[in-house]
């Protein structure tokens, strides 16, 4: 794509439509808008070695409806009869999509947008996989292998091959073929408004300030997620603490501008998408790392806090429906830590983010000799829940990781609803883990086309919005691969709308 390396080359670029951003949602709204004949600008604030928002750090969960291996093979037509024999992808209709995000947000989530989310689900993946992103199957992360053969749940078929680094690489390339232009350390932070309509953007280019005009603006720039003062003032005290998965970029700068020029704040401002993520993180996502410091696999094991005390039910359902709620309970515990119990039966089921060089970890031979090596763990007090959990677990269920399989326990304070199995076989192996901020849920209001929608129930004319920003959708919990989806879906509208717009505004 022509990429602009000084001030004078973006004065005299004259867009059409400006998006703000450069991740999944930003691109998806850029590549819309070029397809449908407009001269598109974005405006990214990283330098070019940071670009992509939070996009870079995401594992590629792509979640839409599909009535079965039909509907896989419209999007992933490459898979081989062979590896049809040995994966049964089921089904994941679009009124299970419907019944997750409900139960999820509590019957928040807004019915027009999540319908738009749900019923361009399938569409929205096809339409990226035509544009180079590769998906394949989700192996190992939303199916295990049980009795020679795979069998997915929760709706994750599909993962984006290579994760959010070969995503950010596909959608650039096509970027660049439909020669759309972009401006990196080109922060924007205002919008230029006439008549209450938006008419521009105030921007810098390498700390030059500029005003540049433009027919539609598409605000694709993220949440508020890095910013430690935004969290704290929303979120609540401690988020400030907290780690941030992914980049340093995301200050709620589009938000901010988007609510000076009038629009609807909307959403679950106080609630947050958070992991469970390595104590000893750096304070921002690391390239070089990606999403690898993310720790999900608890539902096989156990999780104590400092005091030695479980504190969730770890098995309430696939990691997938309770990861992003669950990370947040960690800042809720002693000294915002916890640990990830694990024995030998289940190193098998753990994923690669277990067993990278960067992991604060401890393993043992003893459960005696583990609770010496956790760092700030009431030792007698693991010791106890340990062997309460242990008795408590019906050894008669069978376990299946593939299914919610109601080996339970019984008796405790905090029962485990699923794959209760009893931490008694050598090598035990521990993961001290902390709270990572992914993206965080208040948003602005917009319609089912992406127009961003003012205090007073109308439109802001020629302002569209698509990604994090976007509220309303999540509420108190998140369904993986929900986040990715949403920003290909309001991205493409977005640009759609914005041409639609420019058009009727000529």
């Amino acid at each position: 794509m022509p990429q602009l390396n000084d001030l004078s080359e973006i004065l005299s670029y004259s867009p059409d439509i400006i998006v703000v951003g450069a991740g999944n949602a930003a691109l998806c709204a850029a590549i819309s808008a070029r397809e449908k004949g407009a001269k598109v600008l974005i405006c990214e604030a990283a330098p070019e070695n940071e670009k992509g928002g939070n996009s870079h750090f995401t594992g590629g969960a792509f979640r839409f409806a599909y009535s079965g291996v039909d509907d896989i093979l419209d999007i992933y037509p490459d898979i081989s009869p062979e590896e049809l024999k040995n994966i049964d992808f089921g089904s994941y209709s679009v009124d299970q999509y419907f019944d997750d995000m409900f139960e999820l947000t509590q019957y928040r989530t807004d019915a027009d947008l999540c319908e738009t989310l749900i019923r361009n689900s399938h569409a929205s993946a096809k339409w990226i996989s035509e544009r180079g992103v590769k998906l394949q199957p989700g192996l190992g992360r939303q199916a295990y292998k049980i009795d020679g053969k795979f069998k997915f749940w929760g709706g994750l078929a599909l993962h984006i091959w290579g994760g959010g680094p070969e995503l950010l690489k596909a959608l650039y390339a096509t970027a660049e073929k439909l020669e759309i232009a972009i401006a990196y350390e080109t922060p924007v932070n205002q919008l230029l408004m006439q008549d209450q309509r938006v008419t521009g953007i105030k921007a810098s280019h390498k700390q030059q300030s500029f005003d540049l005009n433009c027919k539609a603006v598409i605000l694709a720039c993220g949440s508020f997620e890095s910013n430690p003062e935004m969290r704290a003032r929303y979120l609540g005290p401690g988020w400030d603490l907290a780690k941030v998965r992914g980049t340093k970029y995301n200050m709620g700068a589009g938000l901010n501008m988007a609510l000076a020029a009038g629009a609807m704040p909307y959403g679950n401002w106080s609630g947050c998408h958070s992991v469970a993520w390595d104590v000893n993180a750096p304070p921002y996502g690391d390239l070089s790392i990606g999403d690898q410091f993310q720790k999900h696999n608890y539902p096989y094991g156990v999780i104590v806090n400092l005091d030695g005390e479980r504190y969730v039910d770890e098995g309430l359902n696939f990691h997938s429906h309770t990861y992003a709620k669950y990370g947040g309970e960690i800042l809720k515990q002693p000294g915002m830590q916890a640990w990830q119990i694990f024995d030998a039966k289940s190193t098998s089921l753990l994923r690669s983010e277990y067993f990278i060089r960067r992991t604060t970890k401890a393993e043992a031979n003893s459960l005696e000799e583990l609770a010496e090596k956790l760092d700030g763990v009431n030792p007698r007090k693991f010791l106890q829940t340990i062997k309460a959990f242990n008795e408590a677990c019906d050894t008669s269920a069978q376990f299946n990781p593939n299914v919610l399989d109601g080996k339970a326990t019984h008796g405790l304070t905090i029962d485990k609803t699923n794959w209760a199995c009893p931490i008694d076989t050598p090598p035990f192996h521990a993961y001290h883990v902390t709270t990572g901020v992914t993206f965080t849920f208040g948003g602005v209001k917009v319609t089912t086309k992406a127009q961003v929608e003012n205090i007073f129930g109308g439109l802001i004319p020629g302002l569209f919005a698509a990604g994090e920003m976007v509220g309303g959708l999540f509420y108190h919990n998140y369904a993986s691969g929900t986040g990715l989806m949403s920003g290909a879906t309001f991205g493409r509208i977005a640009g759609s709308s914005a041409v639609e717009f420019m058009g009727a505004n000529q």
